[in-house]
């Protein structure tokens, strides 16, 4: 299993945003920072616990918040 990096797509396995796809933008083990470019923004990510998330391999850019919904959408069809 390879470690956890920003950029690679999540999905939320706890919480009440169980089974939403985000995509990583800071790791600080033991925790994620996720971001879905809509309700969490890059300024403003959710900390979650590595261990509440699945991790997607795909790798997408984070570099705005458009480009992050953008990768979402089409990580979704």
């Amino acid at each position: 299993m390879r470690p956890a990096q920003a950029g690679m797509f999540a999905r939320s396995l706890a919480g009440h945003d169980k089974g939403k796809l985000f995509v990583i933008v800071r790791v600080e083990e033991p925790y994620v920072y996720l971001a879905d470019g809509k309700n969490r923004l890059l300024e403003q990510p959710k900390k979650k616990k590595l261990m509440h998330v699945q991790l997607d391999y795909q790798q997408a850019d984070i570099s705005s918040d458009l480009e992050i919904r953008k990768a979402l959408k089409a990580k979704e069809v």
